[in-house]
């Protein structure tokens, strides 16, 4: 994209946004919270202290939450319920789920995070048959 912009939308495509700017890292995290968060295996976020955020549409329907007693915060779309970027300011970070992106981004992941509290199902995944398409 122009401008070294990335593109990003919730699954209903009520909210869309631009990011501009570097990402510094990007973890896979597995601790409790983050497999609650994604309904998975773990959370797969982007972190940056220089990008920003602009929203294109949607804004009025981002909610955030935020788990009392920890640093611990999510948004999303209240429509479809997809994780949104998140700026926060006292971390000086821009957290943004990759999943969440439309345009490709040219860094890997750098680690597994917290990855001693991983669920117990969450071992040797590589050697299961992959499928290319919805099983049938």
């Amino acid at each position: 994209m122009a401008d070294n912009l990335i593109a990003g939308e919730c699954l209903c495509g009520v909210v869309r946004f631009h990011i501009s700017g570097a990402f510094e890292s990007f973890f896979l995290c597995h601790c409790s919270r983050c497999r609650k968060d994604s309904g998975s295996a773990h959370t797969a976020n982007l972190f940056s202290t220089t990008a920003t955020v602009t929203w294109l549409s949607g804004e009025e329907s981002i909610k955030t939450f935020r788990l009392s007693g920890t640093r611990h915060t999510k948004s999303f779309c209240s429509e479809c319920g997809s994780a949104l970027p998140i700026a926060l300011p006292e971390l000086g970070l821009l957290v943004v789920p990759a999943g969440s992106l439309d345009s490709r981004i040219d860094i890997q992941p750098n680690a597994h995070i917290c990855y001693s509290s991983r669920a117990n199902w969450d071992h040797d995944l590589t050697s299961i048959e992959k499928i290319d398409e919805l099983p049938g």
